[in-house]
Order: C-alpha cells, then sequence, then structure tokens
C-alpha cells in the first residue's frame, strides 16, 4: 500500500512540474558533457530533476534572483551524479543557496586555546554537514567552459554532499556491499598521495592541484574529472577510474570514446 502510494505521489509530482522541453533543451546544450547520454537516460534523468527541484529549494542569496534556466542546470549537474545511485543519496538537506559571485560565509569557530577565529576567505561553493550547498553563479557558469576552467562546481560540492552520507566528507562515502572499504582505502590513498607528491614538488598537472589539499577534496575534484573529462581520469590514474565506475555505476569514458567515434 505504502509502496503504491509513493509511486501516484511520484507520478503526479513528475506530471504536474514538468520541465518545459525548450527549458529542458536549452539547460543541455549549456552542459555539452552530457551528450554522452542516451535519450532515454536523458528521460530518466529529467525525471530526477524534477523530483530534485520538488524536494530542494533553490534560492537566491547576496541580491542574486535564480532563473528557471539556473536552477535546472544546477538540479541537472548535481542528478548526473545521482543518476544511478539510491534515491535517498541526497536525504538530510533542503536547500541550495546561490549567490550571484563569491561569498564571505564569516563561519567561526574555536581552536584548543580558546582564541575565537572568523573566516573571511570569499568561496565560490561550499557543502555543509547537514547544511545548504552554497553556489556562487558566476562560477557555475563559468564551469560551463571546462576547457577554460576545468572545474565544475557543482558536482564539485554535489560529490561532497554524497560524502558526507555517513559523516564529515573524508574521501569515503558509503560504499556499495560489492566494494570492499580496504579496496577503497588503499586505491584513493595511494593515488591521493602519488598527486599530492606532484603538486608539493611544483609539477604541472592536468588535474586541479586543489585536488591535493586533503582526501575529500581529492574526492570531489576526481569526480568532476570523472563525469566531464573521463578519459583523463582513466589515463592518470586508472585504478581510481575502475573504482568510481563501480561506485557511480557509470562509465562516461567508455561514452565518450564511442561518441567520438561516431562523429
Amino acid at each position: 500500500m505504502f509502496e503504491a502510494l509513493r509511486r501516484w505521489r511520484r507520478d503526479r509530482t513528475l506530471r504536474s512540474l514538468a520541465i518545459p522541453d525548450a527549458l529542458w533543451r536549452e539547460a543541455l546544450a549549456a552542459l555539452p558533457f552530457l551528450a554522452i547520454y542516451t535519450e532515454a537516460e536523458l528521460e530518466r534523468l529529467r525525471d530526477k530533476v524534477v523530483l530534485f527541484l520538488d524536494a530542494k529549494s533553490i534560492v537566491g542569496a547576496g541580491g542574486h534572483a535564480v532563473t528557471p534556466l539556473q536552477r535546472v542546470i544546477i538540479a541537472l549537474q548535481a542528478c548526473v551524479l545521482a543518476l544511478e545511485l539510491d534515491p535517498d543519496c541526497y536525504d538530510g538537506f533542503e536547500s541550495v543557496v546561490v549567490y550571484p559571485d563569491e561569498f564571505v560565509p564569516r563561519w567561526e569557530w574555536e581552536d584548543e586555546a580558546g582564541v575565537v577565529h572568523v573566516n573571511d576567505d570569499p568561496l565560490a561553493g561550499e557543502a555543509m554537514e547537514r547544511g545548504p550547498v552554497i553556489l556562487s553563479w558566476a562560477d557555475v557558469e563559468a564551469s560551463q567552459d571546462w576547457d577554460a576552467t576545468g572545474m565544475n562546481l557543482v558536482i564539485h560540492e554535489f560529490a561532497h554532499k554524497i560524502d558526507m552520507r555517513n559523516g564529515s566528507a573524508n574521501g569515503c562515502p558509503p560504499l556499495p556491499p560489492e566494494l570492499a572499504p580496504d579496496v577503497w582505502q588503499a586505491t584513493m590513498q595511494r593515488a591521493f598521495a602519488d598527486f599530492a607528491r606532484k603538486v608539493a614538488r611544483g609539477a604541472r598537472t592536468a588535474i586541479d592541484p586543489y585536488a591535493a589539499e586533503n582526501p575529500a577534496e581529492f574526492f570531489a575534484v576526481l569526480s568532476e574529472v570523472f563525469f566531464v573529462e573521463p578519459a583523463l581520469l582513466r589515463r592518470e590514474y586508472p585504478d581510481v577510474y575502475a573504482l568510481f565506475t563501480r561506485f557511480y555505476r557509470q562509465d562516461p569514458a567508455a561514452r565518450t570514446a564511442l561518441l567520438r567515434d561516431d562523429a
């Protein structure tokens, strides 16, 4: 009975909040990395976007007014990570807050000596544990040109949210039964140590050096690369790429190669 009611509510939401075709096509055109997905997959992704937008409020801050197109562009990138994951992977928070540009959070914290510090550093994005995802629209918009920026802010912050499902972000999200935690940890730690050494010695890296900050940032940055430039991750860290194909249940590098062959 409860399952039937859940399906009825889901179907009603999909009908009543359907995204207009023109708006959907405009959002897809803004995100060229989604060209690898089949029409059937894009329809499933569209349903996920509708349900995401029903469950989460995407609100402006700092004078920014969020447009319908911006809402869909943000939701699309959040949902592509979750296309093959459990439906509840984004449970536990309600809002996405969008500033016009970088923002200063001014968070306060107290160190072990009892001194209170204030964070005055401007940020492009932040995923708060048990709280909202905060984004700079200027940086979300810039992320649409991966070749120019080498980043995808929305994928980055929502990868953190997935990581936080079992506590603070640490680079090890809740794993499916077929992925052994010791295998995940060993693979990720080995790759992180290698990348951190390269950055420490000043080597130029094709992957954003911010990934060397800590294991949580390594997971989030490599998730960006996995979805937007998957061949790069497969080339640089094939073991991590193989791990991510099992975790996200997608193989975008194979899709990208097929798309190139068909061109």
